[in-house]
């Protein structure tokens, strides 16, 4: 394997724009019906949101990496803000509204490690494009962007545009999943949907490797530069650019699926910050998600450098 370059490659700082939650996680055994009270289930709480994991996880595996989000002036926001300086995330730019609350979100994951996710917004949706045109620095010295959808599809759309007019490299989680403009699409160098994600903007069904090639060649036919289609413990599937593979899931017994796509995201990135290719980038993601499965939780599920190793 080839050693990490400890120096830092130009362009190598990474911009998370994104969601900060509180997780609020019940553990049972199965995840309940609609109108069931499932009983006898443990509780605990987590920092989480997508941009919030992805940005954690980015600096633990030694990303440079700046978050942009908006939280409530409230305990959950003081103590998200607290979390991030512990973890060496750079939150210049992190605002705080005081209008509304914090990010909240109810997980429930039963005993196969499956979860059910219910989201309040709060503060996130009040990230907009005004906050972001406020900090148009920082998109000026970061040679990555990565976003997801847990913020309004107007800020993502103002800040991809933004970038890729600067002609920074603009990736988003499409998560969760919701119809996306040609606008955006054509912003983007990369997108990294799921299963489910991927039929959405594509009509396309994923079933096997030739299905999903058929739902990346449309996804890239749309006007982003690649596609990897993330495919739980199967792995993924990575298109564009004359790259056409299937990278294998490492084989774990999953604990808690909780954030492995924000694991994987902020993996990728790093990787690719790092200039390694897109296949060796998907292959470091995949085995920073197999780790955080083990573990319970968001953010505490989120390797570090050491525990991935290198290339």
């Amino acid at each position: 394997m080839r050693p990490v370059n400890q120096k830092k490659q130009e362009n190598s700082k990474i911009l998370v724009v994104g969601s900060s939650n509180t997780d609020m996680v019940i553990k049972a055994q199965h995840l309940p019906m609609p109108g069931e009270t499932v009983l006898g289930g443990s509780f605990f709480m987590n920092p989480g949101g997508k941009g919030a994991n992805q940005a954690v996880a980015i600096a633990r595996l030694g990303g440079q990496v700046a978050f942009v989000c908006k939280t409530g002036n409230d305990i959950f926001g003081y103590q998200s803000h607290q979390l991030f300086e512990e973890e060496g995330i750079d939150i210049s730019h992190v605002f705080s509204d005081a209008n509304s609350p914090s990010g909240v979100a109810l997980i429930t994951v039963d005993e196969r490690a499956e979860n059910c996710i219910v989201v309040a917004s709060g503060a996130n949706a009040n990230l907009l494009p005004a906050d972001l045109a406020k900090v148009e620095e920082a998109i000026d010295i970061a040679g990555f962007i990565l976003m997801q959808l847990e913020i309004p599809i107007e800020t993502v759309e103002f800040v991809a545009e933004m970038a890729a007019a600067k002609n920074k490299k603009v990736i988003l989680n499409p998560a969760p999943a919701q119809a996306l403009s040609g606008r955006l699409l054509q912003n983007l160098h990369l997108i990294t949907p799921n299963e489910t994600e991927a039929e959405l903007l594509s009509g396309i069904k994923i079933s096997d490797r030739d299905s999903a090639e058929k739902a990346a060649k449309k996804i890239v036919e749309m006007g982003v530069d690649h596609v990897i289609i993330t495919l739980g413990s199967k792995g993924a599937f990575v298109y564009g650019d004359g790259v056409c593979e299937m990278v294998a899931a490492w084989p774990v017994k999953a604990i808690d699926t909780t954030a492995a796509g924000d694991i994987f995201n902020g993996a990728l990135v790093v990787a690719l910050a790092e200039n390694r290719s897109l296949i060796d980038a998907v292959h470091f993601a995949c085995k920073a998600a197999a780790i955080s499965v083990t573990r319970v939780g968001a953010q505490s599920s989120a390797p570090y450098r050491n525990e991935v190793g290198v290339f």
